[in-house]
């Protein structure tokens, strides 16, 4: 099977390892303007009911073509959307609190749907995609089922300590040798470190309250060796309608199964 999305799991930080999640091969897709100006990078394969998939930390949509899920959903006649988040790949990198704060990510993926008249969509989330996706599921009507993978319910504290170390790190705190590994990695691909210090810093969480009052189908998806992020059984219930699935591997690998899109694949089509 290809390589697929990683992350480092040792971190946790949501960070993709697998050098074809940054390859940046001729563009295939377009941008669109968003609200607040910043270009987004999109791709749309496909046309059938639209899923949009959501990468990690770091990641890029391309990441996402190296996985079975993205064949599979447009074997099985999805039309398949990848987008670069804004901070990443070939969309604009903002430097300033408000290009990432008040769920600037969420609304950049609610508008696109706005901009590809989607009247409804489904959408992947893994790892810090994952934590986009829950913010979807509270902003957005249009979004009929989500899938949450390599995520426990760790985010749902605004003051997570990984986030706020992470964040300190990429800032230039020295301090902080939990993620040392982290910096040392995102130094040597060359990423925009001050984008990805803002994503950090305003990283959304979702409250426990919010969580409770979803009442679309979600799927949680949890690698059976992944210890990373808190708990997934905490994250399913809080969520009312929501199923947990376990596949082979950790944070790092269970994204690169098999097993892990035909979960998703069996849980849209149902």
């Amino acid at each position: 099977m290809k390589k697929c999305l990683t992350a480092i799991a040792t971190l946790s930080f949501l960070l993709f390892l697998n050098a074809h999640l940054f390859a940046q091969p001729a563009p295939e897709g377009n941008y669109y303007t968003s609200f607040d100006s910043t270009k987004i990078y999109y791709e749309v394969k496909g046309d059938g009911y639209p899923v949009i998939l959501i990468h990690g930390f770091s990641g890029t949509g391309q990441g996402w073509k190296n996985c079975a899920v993205y064949n599979d959903l447009l074997n099985a006649g999805y039309k398949v959307i990848l987008i670069d988040q804004r901070g990443n790949g070939r969309s604009d990198k903002p430097h300033t609190d408000a290009g990432y704060s008040n769920d600037a990510e969420a609304k950049d993926i609610m508008g696109l749907a706005t901009y590809l008249k989607l009247k409804n969509y489904d959408a992947v989330g893994y790892s810090r995609g994952s934590i986009i996706a829950s913010r979807l599921l509270v902003l957005d009507k249009r979004l009929h089922k989500a899938v949450m993978g390599g995520m426990g319910d760790a985010y749902t504290n605004p003051d997570w300590p990984r986030r706020i170390h992470a964040y300190k790190a990429l800032m230039g705190d020295t301090t902080l040798h939990d993620v040392d590994d982290m910096v040392k990695y995102i130094r040597s691909q060359h990423f925009d470190e001050l984008a990805l210090a803002y994503q950090q810093k305003w990283q959304p969480s979702t409250s426990k309250k919010e969580l409770a009052a979803v009442r679309r189908p979600v799927l949680i998806i949890r690698g059976s060796d992944d210890k990373e992020n808190g708990s997934e059984i905490g994250l399913n219930k809080l969520i009312p309608h929501s199923d947990l699935n376990y596949v082979p591997g950790n944070h790092n690998t269970a994204i690169r199964n098999t097993e892990f899109s035909e979960s998703v694949t069996s849980f849209l089509k149902d």
